[in-house]
């Protein structure tokens, strides 16, 4: 289940690191800057249409973006 509290925190999270500010990932993707802030407060999720970009200017995988840490877990023998 995708829980838009965490969605947000890891774009802001994503975001900080690659040391983009909110208004240039709302140019990037051609919403506004309170589009972006909702997002990381997850207050709103962005569109479908949008994340494939979203994950692709923050630089990670789509799974990860939507769910997180995607290394799987080993089990021990």
């Amino acid at each position: 289940m995708i829980h838009p509290e965490q969605l947000g925190s890891r774009i802001a999270a994503r975001r900080r690191v690659l040391g983009l500010t909110q208004g240039q990932v709302a140019v990037h993707m051609g919403v506004s800057p309170q589009a972006v802030s909702k997002w990381e407060r997850g207050l709103a999720c962005p569109d479908l249409v949008f994340l494939d970009d979203l994950a692709e200017l923050l630089d990670i995988g789509l799974e990860e973006l939507l769910i997180g840490n995607t290394t799987p877990c080993l089990a021990s023998a």
